[in-house]
């Protein structure tokens, strides 16, 4: 059984945690997280890749055991998450990877990808957005933010940070919960809760609209690169709906999608299913040690 290592060094002066399995000499798997989660939500996944693979999994500032430096003095953005990210990837010289991207990973890998298409040696997509029309009625009240930069709008997405909404995200559209580990949403919510953190992740909602404009250049890097790319998703998504899934089929048409009856995170409850269609493709697309 492979060993995760949990470790933290410091990029601009911010402690940035990551999870690091795997053979340090081995291709290199880059997990990206989403919203409200961290690198927690690939715990399960990480030792079933190490053997072969290089993985890192890190938090983003504000997420997890990474810092949480105060919102008036540290700028969360989806540009500042690349950015770190790729400090990151500079200490720890990584210069060429596979990434799996989820929720805010999407964006945050994409924007790296356009910084360096030549470092991305395969996708690994999961509920995670390039295309409007994946941006359905949930989004709504987040584009009403993105339109209207007021105190009120901004308040009105109090409720996305609230237990009954953290524990939504894992349970909606799964077909049986009692494979959805509870600590889950306790997990999340315990760090969602901790002071000045409703700021960052109000923060975070208003910035991801700067996102949407950037779709025409991530669709470009997906036709101009032609990465091998590998679509898990979770269909009964609410958040991030099976409607963004098969536009990546229009830049991507070799891309292999599966839809998996789950939602959001799907993960939790195909793990069974996803891991050996992982391990699969990345053995096709970029080799083992």
């Amino acid at each position: 059984m492979p060993v995760t290592h949990y470790r933290t060094v410091k990029v601009e002066d911010v402690g940035v945690f990551y999870r690091e399995a795997g053979p340090a000499d081995a291709p290199v798997v880059l997990l990206l997280h989403g919203f409200p989660t961290s690198s927690h939500m690939f715990r399960n996944l990480i030792p079933l890749l190490a053997d072969r693979y290089r993985v890192i999994a890190p938090d983003y500032p504000g997420f997890g055991q990474s810092d949480a430096p105060d919102h008036r003095s540290f700028a969360y953005t989806f540009a500042h998450y690349a950015e770190i990210v790729d400090g990151l990837l500079t200490q720890l010289r990584v210069e060429r990877y596979a990434m799996y991207v989820m929720d805010y990973g999407a964006p945050v890998g994409y924007r790296l990808a356009l910084k360096h298409p030549e470092r991305v040696s395969a996708l690994v997509i999961q509920n995670g957005n390039a295309y409007e029309e994946g941006l359905k009625a949930f989004w709504d009240p987040i584009k009403a933010y993105w339109r209207e930069d007021t105190p009120e709008r901004r308040e009105a997405l109090g409720f996305l940070v609230q237990p009954e909404t953290t524990k939504f995200q894992y349970v909606d559209g799964v077909s049986d919960v009692s494979r959805i580990d509870p600590d889950n949403w306790l997990h999340d919510q315990v760090l969602l809760d901790r002071p000045g953190n409703r700021d960052i992740q109000l923060d975070l909602f208003r910035d991801y609209g700067s996102n949407v404009p950037l779709y025409p250049q991530f669709q470009a890097f997906f036709r101009e690169r032609r990465p091998p790319t590998l679509i898990v998703w979770g269909e009964n998504d609410t958040i991030f709906p099976a409607d963004g899934a098969h536009p990546y089929l229009r830049d991507l048409p070799d891309a292999e999608l599966h839809l998996f009856d789950t939602g959001h995170f799907a993960l939790e409850d195909k793990l069974d299913e996803i891991a050996p269609l992982i391990r699969a493709f990345l053995d096709r697309s970029v080799g083992s040690r």
